[in-house]
């Protein structure tokens, strides 16, 4: 593997979490796109190795990863308790806000027509949404967006991989948000990343 293949190998496998591009960039003293280069170049490398690992871009971080289907042996030699089920208003909930971030509480109660703020809390309980500041607005009504665990979770490397949504009712449109994220990943019934960090740690950040 060419050198920065090798020390961005190096990094991901000690840092265990996402590092952003930049940092890397910046620590390696190469532009971005060298490194989405090497980035490529691993993926390959492991791929054709048939490796057990591989490497995930996460929006604008890259992280290193057990892959798919080695997740239920890593989790039973680690004795990690299966992640509870999203109840249908959670995902209701992560959907709206999934598409139509940043969104505050009042819009998401408006578009499901109950209150929403235990399906807000429990979802950012389990990592998969948090605070992107606040609107400007009366009473500055806080903002929220899905994260970096979000999108590990549905196997996607940024929001613009989400299917596209057609115009439809209101009715419709809530349906069709839930079909789409179910769809995209197991979390109906799994919270749980396929993808296991680097470093062994199983990500719990989102069990109850």
């Amino acid at each position: 593997m060419s050198n920065n293949a090798n020390a961005l190998e190096s990094i991901l496998f000690a840092a265990g979490e996402p590092v952003s591009l930049n940092r890397i960039s910046l620590v390696l003293g190469i532009s971005i796109e060298d490194v989405l280069d090497a980035f490529e170049e691993l993926n390959n490398v492991y791929a054709d190795g048939g490796h057990s690992l591989k490497f995930v871009r996460l929006g604008d971080k890259l992280q290193m990863c057990s892959s798919p289907e080695y997740s239920p042996i890593i989790s039973k030699i680690l004795e990690s308790r299966k992640p509870p089920m999203l109840s249908s208003s959670a995902l209701e909930t992560l959907a709206i806000i999934a598409y139509f971030q940043p969104t505050t509480a009042a819009y998401i109660n408006k578009v499901r027509g109950v209150d929403s703020l235990y399906s807000i809390g429990s979802l950012s309980d389990k990592g998969l949404i948090m605070q992107k500041g606040r609107l400007d607005a009366p009473g500055r009504p806080i903002l929220y967006g899905t994260t970096d665990l979000f999108l590990r979770t549905m196997g996607i490397s940024n929001l613009k991989e989400l299917p596209p949504l057609p115009e439809l009712q209101q009715n419709d449109a809530m349906e069709k948000l839930m079909l789409e994220i179910e769809q995209l990943s197991s979390i109906t019934g799994d919270t749980e990343s396929n993808f296991i960090p680097g470093q062994i740690a199983i990500n719990e950040q989102i069990q109850e």
